[in-house]
């Protein structure tokens, strides 16, 4: 059944894209909400805060994300086809703590992963009303594009006070923390994870602009390549633009890709990966450079500059430094369908000795590959993707799977290979792997899952007390 959405505005969706967060309110009553605060009561006093199993447990949570306002939110950042993850949590911060530093949270189920391009969220939900004092979570706006604590906290902090039913959906990315709780009460938030699953093709908001500057108030931008390609892309827009930088600008640009400034590094890298061909030949150069901060930032750039940049990247596949090679197959990835002509060396790639270069190119097999032409043949690709699914690293097989799900039907050979992934050790992998039997969507897919699900379907109502 299609889900009704009440969509993002072009207005909100920029905002989101310039601090990293959206912040919407669902229209339940108070008692909706207050039946759910009492359950997580109940949990914490019984047996104890069950993590992952929250939502079976509180089956109503689901209706909060269901709800037209933050199913349509979700579709503006996330594109119409989004997953909700099997990570989720309750936050609970008690009476007289302390709080939490600042920081970024870690991938579930895959490795320290950073992208500017939004394919994954957070959702923090209150089912209680939260004020300043109960230590509400605390943003730092527009910090999801900074890796260190100097840049990000050159940002204001905001809390995310708000009445029961309040929702905030924000960029895996964003720094964050729980705030001290000085009140006499309880405070509950609700974390749940959420994925993007088809690269975007068309704005998935109330769109009656694809032109950036047509938007906002004429305020001075901080990142205005940065933000405007962002933009470009979740409106479904090709890379390589190009701006007719001088070279004389390039050469000074690329200076700055080496920069002790975070910002300046950034806003180097997305002017020079609008410059387009010219700028590839000393972008070469810097992803060759032993600096990690260099080879990324030249990876942000080559990844913008499009179709130019793909034979530099992929002659890069071959080199015989490991971090040269992730960093080829980590830019191609966000490249997306711009770097089709790669699939070949990307699924040599994703049978690399280096399990980072085997987990960039896995993810970038999925990303690219449910993009191509009509007509090309994906078959070397799925069956790479079924071998990585026994892939040593649990990242690796992470991606492989997540990647199978992103290829939808075409994924259909590694039926079988993914139904012995359900009993993975790892219960992320064991997750994408169900993900990816959904979106096969054959007879024999959706046999195997519901086979799975029936036999380990968790009852909700059925405790000590009640075992039967």
């Amino acid at each position: 059944m299609r889900k009704h959405a009440l969509r993002l505005t072009d207005e909100e969706m920029r905002d989101f894209i310039v601090n990293g967060y959206v912040k919407i309110k669902t229209d339940f009553p108070p008692s909706f909400h207050e039946n759910i605060r009492q359950q997580l009561d109940t949990m914490f006093e019984g047996t104890g805060n069950l993590g992952n199993n929250v939502l079976p447990l509180i089956p109503e949570i689901q209706e909060i994300f269901d709800n037209p306002i933050v199913h349509g939110a979700m579709q503006g950042v996330l594109g119409e086809n989004y997953a909700m993850h099997s990570h989720r949590y309750c936050h609970f911060n008690q009476q007289g703590s302390e709080g939490q530093n600042f920081h970024k949270d870690s991938y579930e189920g895959d490795g320290q992963i950073r992208r500017h391009r939004c394919r994954w969220t957070m959702a923090f939900y209150y089912p209680q009303d939260v004020t300043e004092d109960m230590g509400p979570t605390a943003v730092l706006p527009g910090s999801q594009y900074y890796e260190t604590g100097e840049s990000a906290h050159q940002q204001p902090d905001l809390a995310l006070t708000g009445e029961a039913g309040t929702v905030t959906i924000v960029h895996y990315d964003l720094w964050h923390r729980a705030m001290p709780n000085s009140s006499a009460k309880k405070r509950y938030m609700l974390k749940f994870l959420f994925i993007r699953l088809d690269e975007p093709q068309t704005p998935s908001w109330k769109s009656d602009t694809d032109d950036w500057h047509a938007l906002g108030n004429g305020e001075e931008s901080e990142h205005p390549e940065l933000w405007e390609s962002l933009w470009n892309w979740s409106c479904g827009k090709q890379n390589g633009t190009s701006n007719g930088v001088s070279h004389t600008e390039v050469d000074t640009l690329v200076e700055t890709l080496d920069s002790d400034n975070e910002r300046d590094r950034l806003n180097a890298a997305y002017r020079l990966g609008r410059v387009g061909a010219a700028a590839v030949p000393v972008l070469k150069q810097a992803l060759y450079s032993r600096s990690d901060a260099i080879r990324e930032y030249a990876g942000y750039a080559l990844s913008l500059t499009g179709a130019a940049a793909v034979p530099t990247l992929i002659d890069a596949l071959q080199e015989t430094d490991n971090s040269v090679r992730a960093s080829a197959a980590f830019a191609l990835a966000d490249m997306g369908k711009a770097a089709q002509e790669a699939l070949p060396a990307l699924t040599h790639a994703a049978q690399d000795p280096d399990e980072w270069v085997r987990r960039h190119a896995t993810e970038g097999l999925g990303l690219i590959g449910q993009q191509v032409s009509e007509g090309i043949d994906l078959s070397e690709v799925v069956q790479v993707l079924t071998t990585r699914l026994q892939d040593d690293h649990y990242a690796v097989r992470d991606n492989a799977a997540r990647s199978l799900a992103k290829l939808g039907t075409l994924a259909e050979p590694a039926i079988p290979a993914l139904v012995a992934q359900l009993e993975d050790e790892n219960r992320y992998v064991r997750f994408h792997a169900t993900l990816a039997l959904k979106e096969i969507k054959t007879r024999e897919a959706q046999e195997a899952l519901f086979n799975h699900l029936f036999a380990s379907r968790w009852c909700a109502l059925t405790t000590n007390d009640t075992p039967y």
